[in-house]
């Protein structure tokens, strides 16, 4: 089987551009790699994953934090242990529904269905 070079599963190891992509030159090549950045970025695909991204950094941050002062107010009086648990699970559940929504609407971005990221 043939490594997998530029231009697809065509040529040989060691071949010259022409060699392994036939007619195409590297200004096609790269031509279609501009392409293929510039719908990358203007189709919304980068600011969505962004979106979801830093949705899902700051939820992971918030509920670590919540977790982290549950134990020590815990650790303070332990006579209230079971309020204070129950209420750190209610709002890591809350800050999880806001992460789930705020990556769902970077998915909506992406595929257009919002119509902000597409231009045309």
């Amino acid at each position: 089987m043939w490594p997998v070079g530029a231009c697809g599963p065509r040529g040989r190891v060691g071949a010259t551009p022409e060699e392994r992509c036939g007619t195409e030159s590297d200004g096609t090549m790269l031509l279609w790699a501009m392409l293929q950045a510039q719908t990358f970025l203007s189709g919304g695909l980068l600011g969505a994953a962004l979106g979801a991204g830093i949705a899902v950094i700051g939820a992971g941050l918030g509920i670590g934090l919540i977790g982290s002062k549950a134990m020590e107010g815990m650790a303070r009086q332990p006579e209230v242990a079971g309020r204070i648990q129950t209420a750190a699970l209610i709002l890591s559940a809350l800050v999880e529904g806001v992460a789930l929504f705020a990556v769902v609407v970077a998915f909506l971005v992406q595929t257009g269905v919002l119509g902000i990221a597409r231009g045309g």
